[in-house]
């Protein structure tokens, strides 16, 4: 009986492990401009409407996104870099560029993962985070290649040169059109949330 016991309890807890786990969460912060009426009181965020912002989550509340540090260079220069891999919580993620999270337009992928997809993603994140791989350019890498570049890397996403993955996925969007459509193909669980009306937001 005990023997039984022991091994329910091993059971639920394997079960538990792989719903926390064995998935990605991708976090898409949708850019935006204030509505005419409401310039007053919203701020503009950078890249406007084509702007956005892009994390990949694994563990609870810790979400891994590629941003600028120092001076914003608009043509990559990768033995100088000035960008940094950082972890930010669900709170400061969707508030990177301003305004309130629970008011801004979003959309969550939830992509299954292996155990295997698991470990590379840990070893990617720390890797990156100890020494950023690319520079922050505007004709470079920003987060949506970065995030792309990650997820080709696991295999969720055809990997390409890093040239190619910058020029393909040249903002968020692109990447999340990409997402959307394997996301539909195979019943994958995507979360949106509309966000204020006194701006106006990016559309899919």
């Amino acid at each position: 009986m005990r023997f039984i016991v022991l091994l329910l309890g091993v059971m639920i807890a394997a079960n538990g492990i792989g719903q926390d786990s064995l998935f990605l969460k991708v976090h898409f912060l949708y850019g935006s401009k204030p509505k005419k009426e409401h310039r007053a009181t919203e701020s503009r965020w950078f890249g406007g409407v084509l702007g956005g912002h892009v994390g990949i989550e694994l563990d609870s509340n810790r979400i891994l996104n590629f941003v600028p540090s120092g001076k914003f260079h608009i043509i990559t220069k990768n033995k100088k870099p000035h960008s940094r891999f950082a972890v930010h919580s669900f709170e400061s993620f969707y508030s990177i560029l301003g305004g309130v999270p629970g008011d801004n337009k979003k959309t969550i992928i939830y992509v299954p993962i292996t155990a295997e997809q698991r470990m590379l993603f840990d070893s990617i994140s720390k890797a990156y985070q100890e020494q950023t791989p690319y520079d922050y350019a505007f004709i470079g890498m920003r987060c949506g290649a970065a995030a792309y570049d990650i997820l080709g890397k696991l295999g969720v996403l055809r990997a390409f040169s890093y040239g190619k993955t910058y020029r393909k996925i040249f903002y968020p969007k692109k990447l999340r059109k990409r997402l959307l459509k394997k996301a539909e193909s195979n019943n994958w669980r995507v979360v949106r949330e509309a966000g204020t009306d006194r701006r106006r937001w990016e559309r899919d």
